[in-house]
């Protein structure tokens, strides 16, 4: 009796755990169409600064990446590279200080504030 009460025990327990690992294997996956209701109410209800249009369709490829298991996946090598591309369209003379800027510049602002500064101090030699 006692052998079958401590199988049925370690069977109970043995249960919970996958559960546990099955629930914790999803929670990505809800955590991304929780956010999609969110930030398809925002664009319902005009809170996200975009059309809504474009709102639904950016919330959509956004549920469609994390399904994909790729949203949030970009390198920070792959933002570097992103800021650094932004220098390409400048003239020569400007590439070298938009580089710094980006390298080790300091940052402020936001998108939503309406744009991000990025800015550098360097001594300028005196002629």
């Amino acid at each position: 009796m006692m052998k079958i009460h401590s199988l049925s025990m370690t069977i109970g327990a043995t249960a919970l755990l996958l559960l546990a690992g099955a629930a914790s294997a999803a929670s990505p996956m809800s955590e991304a169409q929780a956010r999609y209701k969110q930030e398809r109410a925002a664009c319902m209800n005009g809170t996200s600064n975009q059309d809504r249009a474009t709102c639904l369709k950016e919330a959509g490829a956004a549920l469609g990446e994390a399904k994909r298991g790729a949203l949030g996946a970009s390198a920070d090598g792959s933002l570097a590279n992103n800021r650094m591309m932004r220098c390409e369209g400048l003239p020569a003379q400007d590439r070298e200080d938009c580089a710094m800027r980006m390298k080790h510049g300091s940052m402020s602002g936001s998108a939503q504030q309406g744009g991000i500064l990025r800015e550098i101090e360097r001594p300028v030699p005196t002629r």
